[in-house]
């Protein structure tokens, strides 16, 4: 059994209520959740926000952190699951931000950068990732969703 697939098990064996905010990933990592069978009963919303806009409208992230730290970055990614939990109240919330190719990297902020946070019992999670630049937009939205499974399995399990 993958760890997707161990780590929604969990989730819905202990009625942990979990919703999404997704940048980079662009709805990938609410697709793995709702591909399950039985998934409504813990997985209550999935939000694309994809542009700055989008962030500040639906999750409340704060135009100044924007400004001065850039949508990719971890303030901005600790913003989303924390914002999205004080929305939709669950339990477990995940957001992605990045740069996930080919274009739109910088010397500062490469393709590959990417930041996945998660809230789960009162504390924010924040990993970055550094993938490979010359790895293509999928492979780096894939691996980053198998990252999101990852840490919230051992941030669940007490790391």
């Amino acid at each position: 059994m993958s760890i997707e697939s161990k780590t929604i098990q969990y989730l819905l064996d202990n009625d942990i209520s979990v919703a999404t905010a997704e940048s980079c990933t662009g709805g990938l990592l609410a697709s793995r959740f709702t591909s399950k069978s039985g998934i409504s009963r813990i997985y209550q919303t999935g939000l694309i926000t994809y542009s700055n806009e989008a962030k500040v409208k639906y999750l409340k992230v704060s135009t100044s952190n924007l400004k001065r730290h850039g949508a990719v970055s971890r303030q901005i990614c600790s913003q989303m699951c924390l914002n999205l939990h004080k929305i939709s109240k669950c339990q477990l919330t995940f957001s992605t931000t990045g740069i996930a190719g080919p274009g739109g990297g910088s010397r500062s902020k490469p393709v590959g950068l990417v930041y996945i946070g998660i809230y789960f019992q009162k504390n924010i999670y924040v990993e970055q990732l550094k993938f490979n630049s010359k790895l293509s937009r999928a492979q780096i939205q894939k691996g980053t969703v198998k990252q999101c499974f990852q840490m919230a399995s051992d941030i669940i399990h007490g790391l």
